[in-house]
């Protein structure tokens, strides 16, 4: 009986392989209005049911905009789920063919620098976050200059939903490479970078073993990952920001920054100050754009 329960309880859980074929199966069947407007009702009730998440995401919120009135609080926290759920099911939508037939609108600001950097040949270090639109930024940057476009992933607890995940995310255009057990999980990202594509990485959250920088957000000390910092140095490959928020249904904008240089041989000041330099970029985004920012942890 409790074994039952206990798998029962498995198979519910957000980041399991069922739901994710629910999911799937939504997104591939289900009627476009649901596709449209089921997150507007989904995301606040995962927020009413995930209590950790919902105190973290306002913990997040009062980094960004400092304290103000509860109802305040409570309408953008609902937003926060709301966008998340949105972009959740455009990102699986996309790796359908349904998904492709109906297109990816993007807007992109400073395009310019990503084509000043992929003319150069020496591969691009994106730096990204949780953001609105974090999972389509691959297919964006692919369809701006025709590069190979490389998402590193912190490996999922359930295989069967990771292999699920990541078989949609390639449909969509880009290939996805998993990180956070070994030293040697960096060896594949530099051999693309050699091959000058494009290396996708998150600097909000560090996968479990990776040291970090400790810089400030919005005000407020914030563990960078140093990661994306080492990779760029070891490379020679230029460090850019690139970050996504969602727009409407289908409909995203990505703002790529000016790229940062990281010595091949960085000393502490210099990994420091890039990894800062790295949170102010994320941090005038964040002020602007504070209900797309999925940090749940």
């Amino acid at each position: 009986m409790q074994s039952g329960i206990r798998h029962i309880a498995e198979e519910l859980r957000s980041d399991s392989a069922f739901l994710r074929r629910l999911m799937v199966k939504v997104v591939t069947s289900g009627p476009e209005a649901l596709l449209r407007y089921g997150p507007l009702l989904f995301g606040p009730a995962f927020a009413t049911g995930l209590h950790e998440k919902r105190k973290n995401v306002r913990r997040n919120l009062r980094r960004i905009l400092g304290p103000r009135p509860p109802l305040d609080e409570l309408v953008d926290i609902a937003a926060v789920f709301t966008n998340y759920a949105s972009c959740m099911t455009e990102a699986m939508l996309l790796g359908t063919p349904r998904g492709r037939a109906m297109g990816l609108l993007s807007n992109a600001i400073g395009v310019d620098n990503y084509e000043a950097c992929a003319a150069v040949g020496k591969g691009i270090v994106i730096a990204t976050a949780h953001l609105g639109g974090w999972e389509v930024a691959g297919p964006m940057l692919h369809k701006v200059r025709a590069k190979n476009v490389v998402v590193v992933m912190a490996r999922e607890r359930d295989e069967r939903a990771r292999a699920m995940q990541d078989e949609l995310r390639e449909r969509s255009g880009v290939k996805v490479v998993h990180i956070g057990e070994t030293a040697f999980d960096a060896l594949p990202l530099l051999r693309h970078l050699q091959q000058d594509d494009v290396v996708a990485m998150q600097i909000d959250r560090a996968p479990p073993g990776m040291r970090t920088r400790t810089v400030t957000l919005c005000g407020a000390p914030f563990q960078v990952p140093e990661g994306p910092l080492m990779i760029a140095a070891l490379s020679g490959a230029p460090l850019m920001p690139v970050f996504t928020r969602r727009l409407g249904f289908m409909h995203y904008e990505a703002k790529v920054h000016a790229p940062i240089h990281v010595p091949r041989r960085p000393t502490p000041n210099d990994l420091d100050a890039a990894a800062q330099r790295l949170m102010d970029d994320l941090g005038a985004f964040l002020r602007d754009n504070p209900t797309q920012w999925f940090h749940f942890v």
